[in-house]
């Protein structure tokens, strides 16, 4: 009867199962083939089982779309605890990063890498959205078959350094790429405004578009940076003045400034963008790019608010990210839900689907549909009026007729 179809895989029946893009049903189940796709989903009673296919039964749970963390530090998990998060200088906290960061090894990179990923699978989470400069998250995802975008970062604000950071970067993308999947992406990250000169994110800009990489960057973080862009002043400025690093008064809002340069582009992935006005979402929205909001980190940094609503009726994809454990001190994706001031479906919709279309991946991820990657998570009921579950009984994806990192089974 299924005639060349893949093999099924595997049956999840669930008390309740939510699509995310249809109406949620109640006694659920999915079929999963072999190839790690969705060949069924609906109510338990059509959806067949066949004989021999191994079935999961969560009676007392929903099965959702795997959650998408659209902005981590995974290669910093081994610093939570370790920084203060509430420092109130930006760049005192940024500096102590940087320090930690030198004091760490390539190894110790990669176990952090490692616990982050699984910190995350615990927490319903099947998609991140990784920012790091060591290359351990992208190796970690490689060997335990996770999904996520990995932007490699480059920094250089003196642009008579602007080769040399270019060829750091090339250096550092070869190896990487040969990991590369499907399911596993690799891309380009210039920092921030004060790490990154004009010619860097130029040429980096040009790079990305030749190796058809994938940009995400940090910008109109915090009100320090504007004023650094805007006025080239404060204590950025200061900072690189004291290196001998000439700034320039840009006139420009941060998201400005680098749509001028050509790097923020249909896809790029913006991070934070707590500083921006309705021009700035005007820009946004013509340009084609896409939103990591972070509402924990920002407020903790005292950063403010980003402006969700003008976002929205823009019409320019928005999706959550918990950022790194050093900002927050632990990856709860519902928290930064509840940050957002998002309640319900609003908040599983911001989780999943919307968040894949942050990333790109909405035809891919983020919803229980035919044909869609089985990512997929297991949470006992939570209170309708609230959605934030306990931690999940499951977190699964199938990769190559294998699934993992499954947290339980009943």
């Amino acid at each position: 009867m299924l005639g060349s179809r893949p093999k099924l895989l595997l049956r999840i029946r669930a008390g309740r199962v939510h699509p995310v893009t249809a109406p949620s049903i109640a006694d659920g189940a999915v079929l999963v083939d072999a190839n790690g796709r969705i060949a069924a989903v609906g109510p338990s009673a059509r959806v067949p089982t066949p004989r021999g296919v191994p079935s999961l039964e969560f009676p007392d749970a929903e099965l959702l779309p795997g959650l998408v963390n659209c902005h981590t530090h995974l290669e910093l998990t081994h610093l939570g605890g370790g920084v203060k998060h509430d420092e109130p200088e930006f760049l005192t906290w940024i500096r102590r990063i940087r320090e930690l960061k030198e004091a760490t090894s390539a190894e110790a990179f990669y176990e952090a890498a490692v616990a982050g990923i699984r910190d995350c699978w615990a927490r319903g989470v099947t998609c991140i959205a990784e920012t790091g400069s060591s290359g351990a998250v992208l190796r970690a995802l490689h060997e335990l078959g996770g999904r996520g975008i990995v932007y490699q970062e480059v920094f250089g604000p003196d642009p008579a350094r602007c080769a040399a950071s270019m060829a750091e970067l090339d250096a550092a993308v070869r190896p990487l790429r040969r990991l590369a999947t499907a399911q596993l992406v690799l891309g380009v990250s210039p920092h921030a405004p004060y790490t990154v000169s004009a010619p860097l994110y130029e040429a980096v800009a040009r790079f990305a578009r030749s190796e058809q990489l994938p940009i995400a960057l940090h910008v109109a973080e915090s009100k320090e940076e504007t004023v650094l862009v805007r006025d080239g002043e404060g204590p950025f400025a200061e900072a690189l003045r004291a290196r001998r690093i000439a700034v320039e008064a840009r006139r420009v809002s941060p998201i400005a400034y680098l749509v001028q340069l050509g790097v923020i582009t249909p896809g790029t992935l913006c991070i934070h963008c707590v500083q921006a006005d309705a021009a700035d979402v005007e820009l946004l929205r013509v340009a084609g790019a896409a939103v990591a909001h972070c509402p924990r980190s920002n407020a903790a940094h005292r950063h403010g608010r980003l402006p969700l609503g003008l976002l929205r009726h823009a019409g320019v994809p928005v999706g959550l990210g918990t950022d790194s454990v050093v900002s927050v001190g632990e990856l709860d994706l519902w928290g930064e839900a509840d940050a957002a001031g998002l309640r319900g479906d609003a908040a599983l919709r911001a989780l999943t689907i919307e968040g894949a279309r942050a990333l790109g991946w909405e035809s891919e991820i983020g919803s229980l549909e035919v044909g869609k990657a089985a990512d997929l998570a297991v949470f006992p009921f939570a209170a309708e009026s609230s959605r934030r579950p306990s931690p999940p009984l499951a977190a699964l994806t199938v990769v190559r007729g294998q699934i993992v990192h499954q947290i339980s089974a009943p």
